[in-house]
């Protein structure tokens, strides 16, 4: 590769990397920030478990749903950052205005004569969420399609995963905000800036995406990085000047058979039902569970979730992207397999840790935390190798769709087996996922790294036919 072309290539690589890392945390402060002020919420408002698990389930089928058909458009799309920067845009608008929700109750009388929350508060605020739901599911499907066009795929494992620890270092960092600095020095009182801070900040950031974007190497005329991808066998599949009516075709034909007739995007979708009733189980209820099982303060509880989040999810998500190409080969699912083990493992002993052993058991937290980011990232490369950059989105919106119905154990389930049977019954089912997800990894071990090769003949078969 000649050296300016190689500088250039290299400088908006990185700079699309790290504009997206950036968005993508953001997304993550208008999202995570309903988990951190649970207690808050429950405390000022009456809310309860059942209630906050339905918001969580609801929230995250709708944000499956959006993922799926958002990955549909973005892979159609010529604007990608457009959709990731409205996304981001509209998602806080929505939390500014659950914060204002208190000062509507003169025309709609949200709170009654106790200061608590109506029916018609919970509606409201509920209608709020899933409405965020969906313009959260405008994230993801962008950035899985912009690192498949930037990033060449035996660097994907690698450069995806250091992408991916914006989801910890979004998630970690608003526990901080919210759990330290508004709730730990103001008290619950201040729940309404657990929504107005974050917001401020995403809409900032809504347009660092509009402006510093581009969406393919080829608008700023440089190749596309599968092309200069020594690691993949055969002849790349080159870009190649293609009329709106024969992409359109080609799409729809990679689709059926990349995507939707691919047994390894399935499997890794199932698997990642299981990956995310783990993660979830810590990220949504680790403030819950942790002032109400392990009786820790909320400021605490909440730096125990954002030291899962940041020390726990960037570290083990660098790892396992690492170790992936380093030692495996790209084969992501090998990583998914070894890490799902090891969180289980982790979760189990955070569990049954006597209840003196506090600093032991938040260890186990936090290591179970770092071992589920390794599948949590690699579960969505794995998907783009193997449907290629041409369905990335489209193959990832259908583990989002996955992903995130595993809300339906975390969120809902979670919160009724919570207030009915406590705590234990909660840590035993996410476990028995944990094992179940192991299983399921271990079923593909001998999947290829990517479906490049495959592409390619269904590429030219498709072409010898028009």
């Amino acid at each position: 590769m000649d050296q300016s072309i190689k500088k250039k290539y290299n400088y908006w690589q990185w700079r699309t990397l790290i504009i997206l890392m950036i968005g993508y945390a953001l997304f993550y402060f208008v999202r995570k920030n309903f988990s951190i002020a649970m207690p808050a919420l429950k405390s000022e408002l009456g809310l309860d478990e059942t209630q906050l698990g339905i918001f969580l389930t609801l929230n995250g089928i709708v944000y499956g749903i959006s993922r799926f058909i958002n990955g549909f458009i973005s892979d159609r799309a010529k604007s990608k950052k457009f959709i990731m920067g409205l996304g981001l845009l509209l998602s806080a608008v929505v939390n500014f205005v659950i914060g204002l929700s208190p000062q509507m109750n003169g025309l709609f009388h949200y709170m009654d004569a106790g200061g608590k929350a109506t029916v018609g508060l919970v509606y409201f605020i509920g209608s709020l969420w899933l409405i965020n739901g969906f313009t959260q599911g405008m994230g993801y499907p962008p950035c899985g399609s912009l690192m498949a066009h930037w990033i060449k795929p035996s660097e994907l494992a690698t450069k995806q995963s250091i992408w991916n620890s914006s989801h910890s270092i979004g998630a970690g960092l608003v526990a901080v905000l919210i759990g330290t600095f508004i709730l730990g020095r103001f008290g619950y009182e201040a729940w309404q800036w657990c929504f107005f801070i974050p917001a401020i900040l995403a809409a900032a950031g809504s347009f660092l995406l509009f402006f510093g974007l581009k969406n393919s190497p080829s608008d700023v005329g440089l190749p596309s990085p599968e092309s200069l991808d020594e690691r993949i066998v055969g002849k790349p599949v080159e870009e190649k000047a293609e009329t709106p009516e024969h992409a359109h075709a080609l799409y729809k034909v990679l689709l059926k058979k990349m995507v939707f007739r691919n047994p390894m995007i399935w499997i890794l979708a199932v698997s990642n039902f299981c990956v995310y009733v783990i993660r979830f189980t810590i990220l949504d209820w680790g403030s819950m569970f942790l002032t109400d099982y392990k009786q820790l303060p909320i400021a605490t509880a909440a730096n125990v979730v954002a030291a899962s989040e940041i020390v726990g999810g960037i570290i083990g998500t660098l790892l396992a992207g690492w170790i992936t190409d380093k030692f495996f080969k790209s084969k992501a699912h090998h990583t998914c397999l070894i890490f799902m083990v090891m969180a289980t493992f982790c979760f189990f002993a955070f569990w049954k840790m006597p209840q003196g052993n506090t600093g032991w058991a938040i260890f186990f937290l936090i290591m179970s935390s770092f071992f589920i980011y390794g599948p949590q990232a690699l579960t969505g490369i794995a998907a783009s190798n193997q449907a290629t950059k041409r369905a990335a989105a489209s193959a990832n919106g259908i583990l989002g769709i996955f992903g995130y119905a595993s809300t339906t154990v975390s969120g809902l389930a979670f919160g009724m087996i919570a207030k009915s049977f406590g705590w234990n019954t909660v840590f035993a089912v996410a476990i028995a996922f944990g094992v179940l997800g192991c299983l399921v990894f271990a079923s593909m071990w001998k999947a290829p790294a990517d479906g490049y090769s495959k592409a390619e003949k269904i590429i030219e078969e498709f072409d010898s036919k028009v």
